[in-house]
């Protein structure tokens, strides 16, 4: 079910979805965590909107999208519920923000979050400069961006680098976990010995390969190459130097890794781009500050001297945040 409410107000909101919960008994109780998003692009609304509805399935919350829309128009709210079908496990509330209030979106979050419930605040595309700083992100105990999403990603993964504070993540990094799975658990196979020397290759523009570089370079206080390439998306192959031989994990498709390494047999991985469902899903399970997601962006300062940068991809937006 979708309730439009133009012209409207918070308080004018809040009563409607009391009524609303009253009529079909929904409890709010049931809601875990309130999601915030702040979406000023539009373009990809709904998708971060389905994706949120996934990701209350495992997590049943209250999403409330911010919505900025033109600043020289005049001053008013329009909201708009979903419950039901239209809303997964949660109840949405996308407020659409005109005027002098299309900076006012954290006077028009707070009187609709649930109250005792931790808030989550999850920046699509284009997410501030220091998240712990915007006025909405001061709200959350949790702050999510997207490098990946960025007009410039490497630039952006560097403003999160400085900025960063705990309870900050980037769904770049969360991208990664296959890798940093499938990378640690080759490690745990015999011969037992220590790498000497890493290297990455990627898209010229990828933050999850810079990242997983950066992982690298942190935990196993080696030198770590980063070597960019324009022949396709993401993250290509990682390759880890032993005395006995190089341990290789590479992905050329996207879609299915190859992992070799000296005394065992060669095998082929299921390594698909993460989508941002997925990862939002995976995000939503940790409230607290991720140390490795930062142990990482320190270890961005350790990485080797990498290749010549190649072409810039032709890619949009929505191509790069699903690449990693």
């Amino acid at each position: 079910m979708i309730i439009d409410l133009p012209s409207t107000t918070t308080s004018q909101v809040n009563r409607k979805l009391v009524e609303l919960r009253e009529r079909g008994g929904a409890v709010a109780l049931g809601r875990v965590l309130t999601l915030v998003i702040v979406d000023d692009d539009g373009e990809h609304l709904e998708e971060h909107i389905d994706a949120a509805n996934e990701a209350s399935r495992e997590h049943p919350c209250r999403v409330i999208v911010v919505a900025r829309g033109s600043r020289t128009a005049a001053a008013r709210i329009d909201g708009q519920i979903r419950i039901g079908g239209d809303a997964g496990a949660s109840e949405v509330v996308v407020l659409r923000l005109y005027g002098p209030l299309a900076s006012q979106g954290q006077s028009a979050v707070v009187p609709l979050l649930l109250p005792d419930a931790p808030i989550v605040t999850w920046w699509p595309s284009g997410g501030p400069k220091s998240p712990a700083e915007d006025p909405i992100g001061l709200l959350a105990q949790r702050r999510i961006t997207d490098s990946a999403a960025e007009r410039n990603p490497i630039r952006a993964l560097g403003t999160r680098k400085k900025s960063y504070t705990p309870g900050d993540t980037d769904l770049a990094w969360t991208r990664l976990t296959n890798w940093r799975a499938q990378l640690v658990a080759a490690l745990d196979l015999p011969p037992y010995e220590a790498i000497t020397a890493a290297t990455v290759t990627g898209e010229a523009d990828s933050p999850s390969t810079e990242l997983l570089a950066g992982w690298l370079a942190e935990y196993l206080k080696i030198p770590v190459k980063r070597i960019k390439t324009g022949s396709a998306q993401g993250i290509v192959s990682v390759s880890l130097e032993r005395r006995s031989g190089t341990v290789e994990l590479t992905r050329p498709d996207g879609k299915v890794g190859t992992l070799s390494q000296p005394g065992q047999p060669t095998r082929r991985i299921a390594l698909h781009r993460r989508n941002t469902k997925d990862c939002l899903i995976e995000e939503l399970r940790r409230l607290g500050p991720d140390e490795i997601y930062e142990a990482a962006l320190h270890g961005l300062d350790k990485l080797a001297a990498s290749a010549p940068k190649a072409s810039k991809p032709t890619n949009g937006k929505k191509a790069k945040a699903s690449a990693s």
